[in-house]
């Protein structure tokens, strides 16, 4: 069997049973894609199919463009790694750290020990968090009246840190604020900086802020699962957004998504000019995050996100735009691979040394879902089987 009958049966078989309404999935080498495939439909309440250019809300996918875009400024001389960041974002400079909490309730904070640095932003060792896994963070916001991060609203950044920046890694809402920090010195909004410097050379015309009116044409729905039931939802981002969320706001398409990780294979060169250089690549390949390490991430919301348990002997590290494994995988992905997901149960890697990147989009809530997670796994490993 040929990989595109193998990869075609794998999913074929799931939405077939029904584990996942619809799923599209690409693989790319560097000279372009190998496997393209979609299946099931794009809502349980329509009869319209998953096709290739379905669009998708890419959740934290976005927080790898993100990053990007601040590594562009990073190569401009216009940010760095390793001074204050409030030196160009003064806001950053006012979150106090969180102590605990008093017998009112009252959160009590303190000033931290050192300042937030775009390394600690793009690292997740900031000490920003999410609400969908702090308990406490979700205390404060219901105490203070500070909106969910889904809201796009510039009041829901407002959070204390959850320790001193440095100190250990938590997944959160640091890339929101490296949104914010981009526009600072790039003085255009985010979804304008994208435009022109990512998705104009990487040939991306289907991801954005906000949909056009052919992307939501294409939209696919989010599912929640609930009690085994997969139920449709008309759950969206707000278009527009009050803030661009350089974390989580984007939807796009699979192949668009593909297109960037294709840059990455070929160091920073894309089919419309480079986006980043060969040693900035080489630098955000690599861990940066010194002896930490990623933890398993355990859930504070079930509607949102499941537990997600990284294996315990095979130690996961961050590079400047997301996850390295340490040790291969055993679906067959190398070490020293990058990869990281959204929230709506997408997936992606890029494996430097098989010289091979795949994204992989479902539209299922909560995070790690028991069928989609799974799914993405044995996709991934037939793709090693076959090649």
């Amino acid at each position: 069997m040929s990989l595109k009958d193998k990869l075609d049966a794998v999913l074929k078989r799931a939405t077939d049973a029904g584990d996942v309404p619809g799923v599209v999935a690409m693989v790319t080498k560097p000279d372009g894609t190998i496997y393209e495939g979609a299946f099931g439909k794009r809502a349980l309440d329509q009869t319209s199919p998953m096709t290739t250019d379905t669009v998708a809300w890419i959740a934290s996918m976005t927080k790898a463009l993100t990053a990007t875009a601040a590594l562009q400024l990073l190569e401009q001389g216009k940010l760095d790694l390793d001074s204050p960041a409030s030196k160009r974002l003064p806001a950053l400079g006012e979150l106090p750290v969180l102590e605990g909490f008093g017998a009112d309730g009252r959160a009590i904070t303190r000033a931290p020990k050192r300042p937030i640095t775009l390394r600690h932003l793009l690292t997740h060792t900031s000490g920003i968090g999410y609400e969908f896994l702090s308990a406490d963070i979700q205390n404060i916001q219901q105490r203070e009246g500070i909106p969910s991060a889904v809201s796009c609203e510039r009041a829901s950044l407002n959070l204390p840190l959850l320790f001193d920046p440095g100190t250990r890694f938590e997944y959160g809402m640091s890339l929101d604020w490296v949104g914010q920090l981009i526009e600072a010195v790039s003085g255009q909004k985010l979804g304008e900086y994208f435009a022109e410097h990512l998705f104009r050379p990487l040939g991306m015309q289907d991801t954005g802020f906000v949909m056009s009116p052919g992307m939501r044409e294409r939209k696919a729905k989010i599912h929640q699962r609930m009690e085994g039931q997969l139920i449709p939802l008309d759950l969206e981002m707000p278009s527009p957004p009050p803030i661009e969320m350089g974390g989580s706001g984007l939807y796009s398409t699979a192949g668009d998504y593909l297109k960037f990780l294709r840059m990455l294979l070929n160091r920073g060169a894309a089919e419309n000019g480079r986006v980043l250089k060969a040693e900035t690549v080489e630098l955000l390949s690599r861990n940066q995050m010194g002896e930490l390490q990623v933890p398993s991430l355990l859930s504070a919301n079930r509607m949102l996100t499941n537990d997600m348990h990284l294996p315990p002997d095979n130690p996961h590290q961050w590079g400047l735009l997301n996850m390295i494994n340490t040790k291969p995988l055993p679906t067959g992905r190398k070490a020293g691979s990058l990869m990281w997901a959204g929230l709506s149960n997408c997936y992606y890697w890029t494996d430097p040394t098989t010289q091979i990147a795949a994204v992989f989009l479902t539209q299922i809530l909560p995070f790690a879902d028991v069928k989609a997670m799974p799914l993405f796994f044995e996709f991934e490993y037939t793709v090693y089987q076959s090649l």
